[in-house]
């Protein structure tokens, strides 16, 4: 016998009142000769959880249990132990896990922010070895939620375990263009390309313009910032991109004072330096003149660490 969805109907019947279990003796939670902060579990809590360890204990592999277990996960869907159990349990008796997917489909749009609740989808996913229903879902649960990282994960999974990425650029795109601080769209765009194309030139040079627009749209966005330095990177490093330096220079005169915008700037001068010594003061001086107005004006908060960084060019090039 299960609880109703409200956990609290008329016609519950505790089990320790319940015939059929006579023959266990339920646990009760023990907390401990001292403890701090005394949880108030409500009666019925304490009735189900007291009869879910004792058939832990006993390993009971039952279809009461799965009931129980049911029951639990009503209560506390977030309970690792009794989810674990529930998957030794249906692997036990047999169950039909498309049954069981249903199941959480429905627990899933009540709680999408649980990690249990997904966790346990991808392991049914993965036992049924049928991912029809997991983009759509997933869809389904982004539009409702565009930044639920628990959703975008078991959809990362899904799209390495079953090789499903080839559309997955477009559907980031979608994201971004409605909200372009969405950094899990952002981080799924990246592995979209490193499991279809790769950084290709033309796909790096199409990526750049793309994201150098989004960040003139909003360049204290550090998602689009990270983006970008990231396929930089992955396409060979800042300094094969040196080009974009000056880019962000004209956005720094016209009065953008993103520290984003002027970290990055360090950087191009820093990697302009490491590769091209000739231009080694002009460059130094530069990174060094930028180190000081993050520190003392664009980014405060994190004045020790620019002025390391300030230190370091000085010591480094011998500008000092």
């Amino acid at each position: 016998m299960s609880s109703s969805e409200s956990g609290e109907d008329e016609d519950w019947v505790f089990y320790k009142d319940r015939e059929e279990w006579n023959d266990i003796s339920p646990i009760p939670q023990d907390d401990g000769p001292h403890s701090v902060v005394s949880i108030a579990y409500s009666p019925k809590f304490q009735d189900v959880y007291g009869y879910v360890r004792a058939v832990l204990k006993a390993n009971e592999l039952s279809s009461r249990a799965l009931g129980l277990v049911t029951d639990a996960i009503t209560l506390n869907a977030a309970n690792y132990t009794v989810w674990n159990y529930r998957r030794v349990l249906l692997k036990a008796l047999n169950k039909d896990l498309h049954e069981e997917l249903n199941y959480i489909t429905s627990i899933i749009r009540k709680q999408p922010k649980n990690y249990q609740v997904w966790y346990h989808r991808g392991i049914i996913v993965q036992w049924l070895n049928d991912a029809s229903k997991e983009l759509s879902f997933t869809s389904e649960m982004l539009h409702r939620d565009s930044k639920n990282y628990h959703c975008w994960q078991h959809r990362q999974l899904i799209l390495n375990c079953f090789k499903l990425w080839t559309d997955e650029v477009d559907f980031t795109t979608n994201f971004i263009v409605q909200d372009c601080r969405n950094n899990s769209a952002w981080n799924q765009r990246y592995y979209a390309y490193i499991n279809t194309t790769g950084f290709t030139d033309s796909v790096v040079e199409n990526e750049v313009s793309f994201t150098v627009e989004w960040i003139k749209k909003a360049p204290n966005n550090e998602s689009t910032w990270n983006y970008l330095t990231g396929i930089l990177n992955a396409a060979g490093g800042l300094y094969k991109f040196l080009a974009l330096q000056d880019e962000f220079e004209i956005m720094l005169k016209e009065g953008c004072d993103s520290p984003y915008l002027l970290s990055m700037l360090v950087d191009f001068y820093e990697v302009s330096l490491e590769h091209n010594p000739s231009t080694g003061k002009q460059n130094g001086l530069r990174a060094v003149e930028l180190c000081t107005k993050l520190a003392e004006d664009v980014d405060i908060i994190r004045k020790e660490y620019w002025n390391y960084i300030k230190r370091t060019i000085e010591s480094h090039h011998l500008l000092s």
